[in-house]
């Protein structure tokens, strides 16, 4: 007898199809969500570079302070886990051998879709750094890395020292604006990766050490 749950090789083609086309506009509908959330805020203004405030290290005593790749990223970790995380779209930072990497997430419609950065350091004249865009993926879409550092400038949650210059693809870390205990004020001196040398200099006031 023949077993009558067997569907005919043509009806069940037919299925396969109408599936393949729903999920095919499913997957359709996503990418184009995902794209519209990624470009809309183009629209909003770019923000403006930090304001460089004047220091006077008359009243402090100067120190020089050298370290390693390994022992600055975990000082910044920590101050990422501390002060920044919010349970959103969390990230982190890793001082490679040439430049450095900012990895994290977008999620979107329920979907997190992998985000990496790699970022050359400069230092400037007055001690603070930019980070030059060198490469952004971001899952395997392939997305203009201006619009990308607009939804991260929109939706990361950086602190007030730190400005995304998309037109620019540039990251401004303004060290020397850092709030730090006692007055503290500190300014990148070398920040030199590929041979894992990496020197600050910290103006201590003078009378935080009883001078």
């Amino acid at each position: 007898m023949e077993n009558q749950n067997n569907q005919p090789p043509e009806r069940k083609t037919r299925n396969w199809k109408k599936y393949f086309k729903v999920l095919a506009i499913a997957n359709g509908i996503v990418l184009l969500l995902l794209l519209l959330l990624i470009f809309l805020p183009a629209f909003s203004p770019a923000p403006e570079p930090p304001k460089e405030a004047q220091f006077d290290s008359s009243d402090s005593s100067e120190f020089t302070i050298s370290s390693t790749k390994a022992n600055v990223n975990e000082l910044i970790n920590a101050y990422i886990d501390k002060e920044l995380n919010d349970n959103s779209d969390n990230y982190a930072v890793v001082l490679g051998d040439d430049a450095v990497e900012l990895s994290g997430g977008i999620t979107a419609f329920g979907i997190r879709i992998p985000l990496k950065m790699t970022l050359e350091p400069r230092v400037q004249e007055n001690g603070d750094l930019i980070l030059e865009n060198k490469e952004i993926s971001l899952g395997s879409l392939s997305l203009p890395n201006d619009k990308v550092l607009k939804y991260i400038d929109k939706y990361y949650n950086m602190p007030e020292w730190v400005s995304i210059n998309p037109d620019e693809e540039t990251i401004y870390v303004a060290v020397t604006q850092m709030e730090l205990q006692n007055d503290l004020h500190v300014e990148v001196e070398e920040f030199d990766l590929p041979n894992d040398n990496l020197s600050f200099k910290l103006y201590v006031p003078n009378d935080t050490i009883g001078l």
